[in-house]
């Protein structure tokens, strides 16, 4: 039986993993957090395999938790489960101890199976962040291209970052005084010259091209 620690702020995610969680004969769910307060509370109690941990709590970071869980000692195997795909962020977990790094678009059927790869010794990574990594080790070409001019428009660039921070569309939306709709269009836009499909492709793409602000 794997057991199974959960510190996520989103109740909706929490509720899907711990519904994907009860499903499973050889899994159980020992305990939930949603903020770093609540979190650092259960590391200490410890009693899980596997601790799955967000980055973005509205009290802090995870990567700290990460840090506490990993200095326990334990044999616990931390898997990340995030909206970030920012490259300091994802080396930045993975120095502080996480053995695995997921992105929220990942069905639901895929973080259950993360769970048991983890386990038997793997690091499932999503795709993405797989390529990001290996993009961090490859040299760089001895004569790199000039910079090209930023293909979004300066309302796309201010939805990018928003995105970047966690924002949802709806506060998107009346961050920038305009429609959900207006939102929705820009993102389309985003997508589409940045030649990606998803959210996290598209803020991995902003990194890589240095569109995001620090």
């Amino acid at each position: 039986m794997i057991r199974i620690a959960i510190i996520e702020d989103d109740p909706v995610m929490r509720d899907m993993l711990a519904r994907a969680i009860g499903d499973c004969e050889d899994m159980l769910l020992t305990a939930t957090a949603a903020n770093v307060v609540e979190g650092s509370g259960m590391i200490e109690a410890g009693g899980y395999d596997v601790l799955l941990c967000d980055l973005g709590l509205p009290d802090g970071s995870g990567i700290g938790l990460i840090r506490q869980e990993a200095l326990t000692g334990r044999d616990t195997d931390i898997l990340v489960i995030t909206i970030f795909a920012n490259q300091n962020k994802v080396l930045d977990a993975i120095c502080a101890g996480a053995r695995g790094y997921l992105l929220k678009d990942e069905k639901i059927e895929n973080c259950v199976s993360a769970i048991r790869e983890i386990r038997r010794g793997g690091s499932p990574i999503s795709p993405i962040i797989a390529r990001q990594l290996l993009v961090q080790i490859r040299p760089a070409p001895q004569q790199p291209a000039p910079a090209s001019a930023s293909p979004l428009s300066e309302r796309e660039f201010e939805v990018l970052n928003l995105l970047s921070r966690g924002f949802s569309n709806a506060e998107c939306a009346e961050i920038l005084t305009v429609s959900a709709n207006t939102i929705g269009t820009h993102i389309k836009n985003i997508y589409r010259k940045l030649e990606v499909n998803c959210r996290a492709e598209a803020l991995f793409e902003a990194s890589s091209q240095g569109l995001l602000r620090r």
